[in-house]
């Protein structure tokens, strides 16, 4: 008899946790180890919001707190949902996990069934695909290359879709990418959804603020497609505040009262410190934390002049988040040091046990061709890296 189940045996492990703990395993063993693959700001979170959360422990906020979160915390992130996206919440249409991670699989266990389709624009952030296969959902890959930015075109989803078609998962600014689609480009992709008013939209918005030019759009906004989207976001990426695990949504009543049942019996309600840090973080000015957004984009131009230097690297421009995404498929088939080189897992690996920096297979997040590296690092770090994937190469 089997001991676990065939929903957990058929769960892949987070290739970017998997990353991070084999460069960890490297570390412990004395070898110095450059992580460039995990997806967090290396900044302290604010000393404003740090003191939020000494005055809730002060005030004695130590009990379970609401399933959905506070009613004023829920408030803080109507008013945020239409101070900076232009769309309207009402707090019963407001759910607080315990991060943007738990949001979305809240979200895909309400309303998947076992052989519903999932529509995954590649590249996509690799829990997408996971949240899918533990709903016993069949996920669908719409592909992209770096040749478009990394962006798929309105007659690309329109053919994507079938019958079976449940639930379609963007994330702008993306993870890997930094891919950011503009309002017009989203309306065009809406106009596809417009006549498919069985399908619903997760918008997942985590890197929104981490933003370079191209101005924020969100899916919500527009009207016809209101009703069946699914706004995610949370603090763990602008504000630096990834281990204090909160994420939200703004969506339908239905499905946002179907994510509360869901919660309620997994977890109950988030961190009831980091719900009152939250409310802290969400109503102080944007500008507040410009700071670390300002350093994040002297970085995007220092890691994208330092690898266009290396023969073999292809690169875009990405418009926001932390990461650049580069297609190194110039290398399968060649060896380099006795190592045959057959994708981009070889290629990271490689990377990991010659150059001793830590990056992540572009196959995890549905591009084979490429490899993520993560530029939330200092700038010393991001010239070193660099400096020993060079040698690494040669």
């Amino acid at each position: 008899m089997k001991i676990l189940s065939e929903k957990i045996t058929s769960l892949p492990v987070s290739a970017t946790l998997a990353m991070a703990a084999k460069a960890r395993e490297l570390i412990a063993k004395g070898i110095d180890v450059i992580g460039l693959s995990l997806g967090e700001p290396d900044f302290n979170t604010p000393d404003f919001i740090k003191k939020a959360a000494i005055k809730a422990i002060d005030e004695n906020y130590n009990s379970y707190s609401p399933v959905d979160g506070y009613l004023d915390l829920k408030k803080s992130i109507c008013e945020k949902f239409k101070r900076d996206n232009n769309i309207d919440y009402n707090e019963s249409q407001i759910v607080v996990s315990t991060g943007a991670k738990q949001s979305i699989a809240n979200v895909c266990m309400s309303i998947l069934n076992p052989g519903d389709e999932v529509l995954l624009p590649a590249p996509y952030w690799v829990s997408y695909s996971a949240i899918s296969t533990l709903c016993e959902a069949k996920f669908k890959i719409i592909p992209s290359s770096i040749k478009n930015d990394f962006k798929i075109t309105p007659k690309q989803l329109e053919l994507a879709i079938s019958n079976k078609t449940k639930l379609i998962i963007f994330n702008s600014p993306n993870n890997p990418s930094g891919t950011v689609y503009s309002e017009n480009e989203y309306k065009a992709l809406g106009e596809v959804l417009k006549k498919h008013p069985e399908i619903y939209i997760i918008s997942d918005e985590i890197y929104e603020h981490i933003n370079y030019g191209v101005k924020h759009f969100s899916i919500a906004r527009i009207k016809e497609l209101y009703d069946r989207t699914i706004t995610v976001n949370g603090i763990s990426k602008a504000y630096a505040m990834t281990g204090w695990r909160i994420g939200y949504i703004g969506a339908p009543e239905l499905i946002a009262k179907a994510c509360n049942k869901m919660q309620g019996q997994i977890t109950s309600g988030a961190n009831c410190i980091a719900q009152r840090a939250t409310i802290t973080a969400l109503n102080t000015p944007i500008s507040e934390i410009k700071y670390m957004i300002d350093e994040f984009y002297k970085r995007k131009i220092l890691i994208i002049n330092l690898l266009s230097e290396i023969d073999g690297f292809k690169l875009n421009n990405p418009q926001g988040a932390f990461y650049v995404f580069p297609d190194i498929s110039f290398f399968f088939g060649k060896k380099i040091k006795n190592k045959v080189i057959n994708n981009s897992s070889d290629f990271a690996f490689f990377l990991l046990e010659e150059a001793n920096v830590a990056t992540v297979s572009g196959e995890a997040f549905g591009n084979k061709d490429c490899i993520r590296i993560s530029y939330a690092a200092s700038e010393k770090e991001i010239i070193e890296a660099v400096k020993r994937i060079k040698s690494a190469i040669k």
